[in-house]
């Protein structure tokens, strides 16, 4: 059950992550719009990987355990966002 809310949690993060791409650029097909929310996400991804590596070269404790906390969300919202969308590229 916990995972099921957690993958809709993350399928929800990639949904909006394309709505913003698609108001952006208008409309592309499906393949490419899960190419560009996957560069996109990936992007976040390095971001917050980057945020974490200062912290811990900083030696800030507790500042650290909560970015490694947040980049373990991340990721797994990214993940559940990459998936939704593939389902929904498989159609029903």
């Amino acid at each position: 059950m916990v995972r099921r809310a957690h993958l809709s949690r993350l399928g929800r993060y990639l949904d909006e992550r394309a709505i913003q791409l698609l108001e952006s650029t208008g409309p592309v097909s499906d393949s490419m719009l899960l190419v560009m929310v996957s560069l996109l996400i990936a992007d976040e991804l390095s971001d917050a990987a980057g945020e974490l590596e200062t912290l811990r070269q900083k030696g800030n404790g507790d500042a650290r355990v909560e970015a490694e906390d947040a980049v373990v969300g991340a990721i797994d919202s990214l993940a559940s966002r990459i998936a939704g969308l593939a389902e929904k590229l498989e159609g029903p």
